[in-house]
């Protein structure tokens, strides 16, 4: 094998794992979004197993975040930055900061 045979082999590798993290990450958020909305729909029947379904949802999640900054694809300083932003977005817009 070449060298640039080698090269291109290594970054298809490459891109077959960002794409499987990637993958793996819509599947999480996926899965987040079904115990929010549960917990939405079956609030006057709500279980104990629905909070720790969320819980574990929520921690596969960040999980997978965690992972994407290991990979290179996004930054603790740009989420940080983004944090902040979302943050006086929903002060403005949502009731979740009001003080009652």
């Amino acid at each position: 094998m070449n060298q640039q045979n080698f090269y291109i082999q290594q970054w298809q590798r490459e891109m077959d794992k960002k794409q499987e993290l990637l993958t793996i990450t819509m599947e999480e958020c996926g899965e987040l979004i079904q115990a929010c909305s549960k917990l939405i729909r079956f609030e006057d029947d709500r279980s104990p197993e629905d909070l720790s379904n969320l819980q574990d949802e929520a921690g596969d999640l960040i999980c997978m975040i965690e992972l994407l900054k290991e990979h290179d694809l996004i930054t603790d300083n740009k989420i940080q930055e983004r944090i902040k932003i979302k943050r006086n977005k929903l002060k403005k817009w949502s009731n979740l900061f009001n003080e009652d």
